[in-house]
Order: C-alpha cells, then structure tokens, then sequence
C-alpha cells in the first residue's frame, strides 16, 4: 500500500484512535487518553518508516473534512435541550464572554513575556475555539495555520484529559456550569469528554463552543490591535 495514498492514511488514523480507545478502557489512565494514544501512535509510525508528513496528510485531509460536519452534528443535542438552554441563557453568554477573555488576555500576556512576534500571537489567540472556526480567524488575521493547529489539538487534549479531574477538584456540582466551563475552554475535543459526563453537560458544552467561535472572531480583531 503506497503510503501517500488515500486509503494509508485513513487506515492509519482510525487505527491508531482504536488502538488508543482500547488502551484507554483497558487501564483508565488518565495518560492513556484515547487521543493523546492516537497522536504517539500517529508520529511514532512517521518517524519509524521515514514517512513524511505530506504523505500522511493525504488521507488526514479526507478525516478533516469531517471535523466541520462533525462540529454542525453538536446541534441535534443542544436542540434537545432547548428549554434549559433558554433558560440559562444569560450565564451561558457571560461566561463564554468571560471565557473567551481570559483566553486572549492570558495569550497576549504570556506572548509578550516570551517575546513572541505578532504572527505567532495571532495564531494561539484562537487556541481555544474548534478547529474549522480556528484556522479561520488565523488565517485572516494573518498567523500561522500550522501552529494554530497544533495549539488549538494542544489544547483540546489537555481539556479532554484534565476535565474530570478539575470537576472534582473545584467540586462543580452544576451540569450546566460544568458544559459551559468545558465547550468555553477546550472546543469540540472537550466537548467530547462533557458528552461522556452528561447529556446536560454535553448540549451546554456544544452550546458554548459554537457560542465562544462567534466572539473569538471578533475578539481576534479587537485583540488583534494591542499585538
């Protein structure tokens, strides 16, 4: 099988993300998240056979253009929970608001006390929306796609991973608190995890990742001015 074929790296994602699977309901360590798995697995074979990233990505691309439908799919559950979701309305807004503040402003902080240039500042400034709103943003602000790739997976993981231990941790007893604290911090990998723990936690996770993609957007311009 020519590995800069369709069909290779496809096998290999979906192979590897069951494999990660597997190992993660096998040991249920934290360190053997499904995803964290995937992603050695995933580099380990490139750098082993030599196989160049170009090559893999030719099959990654086609798992890519599920990410948007993927994304849209969320909708079926934040339907479901229309009626609470129109009652807690106004929390939802102030905390995504709140969350996508305290994203930008930690980015702009930390970026200026490592001194990292405009570019790279406006590439993790979307770290922590989904991936198609994401490369968006950086793209037309004028960063680095690749490296808002790697941030924005970066930090879906470590939400995904660190979610249930931050609930217990701060004792967040609300559903609702809990989704919106996960879908405003770390997008649809999180919003994954909020799925496992509820589907209260799910729907409002959903409904704050679609939320903080709108205002990331046009924090990115205003935010974009002080780099």
């Amino acid at each position: 099988m020519p590995v800069d074929s369709v069909f290779f790296g496809v096998t290999l994602t979906v192979l590897a993300y069951w494999l990660g699977r597997k190992a993660e309901q096998k040991t249920g360590l934290v360190i053997c998240n499904a995803m964290i798995v995937a992603v050695v697995l995933v580099i380990a074979v490139l750098k082993v056979f030599h196989i160049s990233y170009d090559d893999y990505y030719v099959g990654g691309e086609v798992i890519n253009l599920f990410l948007a439908p993927a994304t849209a799919c969320l909708g079926v559950s934040i339907y479901a929970k229309r009626d609470l979701l129109r009652r807690y309305w106004l929390p939802v807004l102030a905390g995504c608001a709140a969350g996508v503040a305290a994203s930008a402003a930690s980015v702009l902080i930390l970026s200026r006390l490592f001194g990292l240039d405009r570019a790279m500042v406006l590439s993790l400034l979307p770290k922590s929306v989904t991936l198609p709103i994401a490369t968006s943003i950086a793209e037309g602000d004028g960063g680095i796609v690749a490296v808002t790739v790697a941030a924005v997976t970066i930090t879906g993981i470590l939400g995904n991973v660190m979610a249930p231990a931050m609930i217990r941790v701060f004792r967040v007893k609300d559903p609702v608190a809990v989704g919106l604290g996960i879908g405003a911090c770390s997008h649809a990998l999180g919003t994954a995890r909020a799925m496992e723990i509820g589907e209260t936690e799910g729907a409002v996770s959903g409904l704050a990742m679609g939320l903080c993609g709108i205002l990331t957007a046009g924090a990115a311009l205003f935010f974009g001015y002080l780099v």
